[in-house]
Order: structure tokens, then sequence, then C-alpha cells
């Protein structure tokens, strides 16, 4: 068993080495896929360039060089507060998705902090939302304007929370859509923001229950 391990570590870096000379795009996207989505494209770049583009050794270099340095921040998933398990909505329709997250460290977020989408189908043209700093345990909803596709299916996305450095942090945040013909939920959401923009007093009744789009 000890001989096929030797033997496999060279064949991988070969198959790396090889990928990284015909598709540095895959070999950038590997990386972050692999870092959590800890660093942002250009920074993966920078660290695969810095080995000859070879994975294991630029993902060696990452934690050598930044792991000591520096203070990441600390984001967790509360829950989802609209579109949850269930849920459909119809194609071709614009909705509201709200995330509930808190700061879990016990420092502040520094300034500058935003929502990015990272992955997956992205349902529209917004790829990144401000969030303001939260205090330690704080937590806050944050929504992001999305349109569902135009064929029924199941679609998925992942976004991040990301520092003005471009340093991503904190747990990888879902978008599960169920796209379904006489889904009802954008429908819902769509009158409901309908009222919220023509009541000039805090909206705090809706359709369905209370949906925080004025939160930030």
């Amino acid at each position: 068993m000890e001989g096929m391990d030797v033997d496999l570590d060279p064949e991988l870096m070969q198959k790396f080495s090889c990928l990284g000379t015909t598709d540095k795009d895959v070999l950038i996207s590997e990386f972050q896929r692999l870092l959590g989505f800890q660093l942002n494209p250009a920074g993966c770049a920078f660290f695969l360039d810095m080995t000859n583009w070879n994975l294991q050794a630029a993902i060696g270099a990452y934690y050598d060089f930044e792991s000591p340095n520096i203070s990441v921040p600390s984001m967790a998933f509360v829950e989802d507060v609209t579109i949850g398990e269930g849920e459909s909505i119809p194609p071709d329709t614009q909705f509201i998705k709200t995330w509930r997250i808190q700061n879990s460290g016990a420092e502040a977020w520094p300034p500058g902090v935003c929502l990015k989408y990272v992955g997956g189908d992205q349902f529209g043209h917004v790829n990144m939302v401000t969030v303001r700093s939260l205090e330690p345990q704080e937590v806050a909803d944050v929504s992001v304007q999305m349109c569902s596709p135009s064929r029924a299916g199941m679609y998925q996305g992942q976004w991040r929370m990301c520092t003005a450095t471009g340093l991503y942090y904190g747990d990888v945040i879902w978008v599960i859509l169920s796209v379904e013909v006489g889904g009802l939920l954008g429908v819902t959401q769509q009158l409901s923001s309908f009222e919220t923009e023509f009541n000039t007093q805090p909206h705090r009744k809706g359709l369905h229950g209370p949906y925080p789009f004025g939160q930030s």
C-alpha cells in the first residue's frame, strides 16, 4: 500500500502541471474551491504563478505566506429568511433572497465588507451587495435581488462574505431554488414589495408573515 501512495503523488502532480499549462482558468477555479473561496481569482493567480502553476505548491505557499499574518473575520449562517426549503418560484420571476447571518467572532467586522457571488447559478446580474460592519455576535439580514431561470428545475448558487481587500470568510451561503410553473412565492414577494414601496411607514405586515426586505 505504501508503494501505491508514493506512486500516486507524482501522478497527481503531473496532472496538475499539465492542467496548469493548458487551462489556467480551470486551475484558478480549482485553487479557489480547495481554499473554500477564501481568496479571489486574482489572489489565486498570484500564488499559482509564483509556484509555476503547481496546484499543491501554490496551496502550500498560500498557507505559509498568509496564515500567520491574517486576522480573518468570522461569520455564521443562521437561517434562510426567504426562499426556504419546499418553496418554489415561477420561471422568469424577480424575487428577493434574504439570509440571516451572524458575526460569530470576538471582533467587529472591518469596514467595507460585502456578500459576493462565488459559484453555481447567479440568478440575475447582481453579484455583490454591501453589508454593514457587525459587532461581535450581532445578527443581521442580508438581501439580494434575483431573477429565476426561464426553465423549470432545481438550481443552486453559492455566496460568501468578503473583505474590502478580497479575503473571503465565514460559511458558504447557498441559494437552492426550485423553479416550477405555478410557483407562488415570487408573486407573493412582488405584492409585498409593491406595498412596501408605497408605504411611508416601516413595513410590518406581509401577506404570509414578515419579510425584512428593508433591513440592511
